[in-house]
């Protein structure tokens, strides 16, 4: 599943950057996340449960940046594992650019998943993941616009 968007963030594109490697925004902004910790340079552990059509689980997984380019761009790679549930797996390249008073942040993400979730449908699995990014999204630009 590839998924790609774009958001524009009233904040610095620093004040964005700091913001996307800060452990607590990022626990209060990820949807149904439990538990995160870590850092940009060790990588982050996280607990998100989420209910995706019928199935609900509770995913463990880990983070990792790489391809970090300050405060430009870096590349998300990680897992996570929920139970019977099955796994999702991938990476997302993130992209911050400024226009005026405001950071545009894009990204690309490419997603495997499997278990009972892959048998749930793309379709589904997609429209629910586009939903989660912009609840991320909404949060995230109203902590940075504090």
């Amino acid at each position: 599943m590839d998924l790609n968007g774009e958001y524009r963030i009233p904040a610095p594109r620093e004040t964005v950057w700091e913001m996307l490697n800060d452990p607590d925004v990022l626990r209060d902004c990820i949807p149904g996340c439990q538990e995160l910790e870590g850092s940009p340079e060790e990588g982050f552990a996280a607990t998100v449960k989420l209910k995706i059509g019928p199935v609900s689980a509770t995913f463990k997984g880990a983070v990792t940046l790489s391809n970090i380019t300050p405060p430009e761009r870096y590349t998300i790679t990680g897992e996570g594992k929920g139970g019977v549930a099955g796994f999702a797996s991938g990476g997302a390249d993130v992209y911050l650019s400024e226009e005026g008073d405001e950071t545009i942040l894009r990204y690309d993400v490419t997603a495997k998943v499997g278990g009972k979730l892959a048998q749930l449908g793309s379709r589904l699995i997609k429209s629910t993941s586009e939903k989660l990014a912009t609840q991320f999204f909404d949060c995230f630009a109203e902590k940075a616009s504090a």
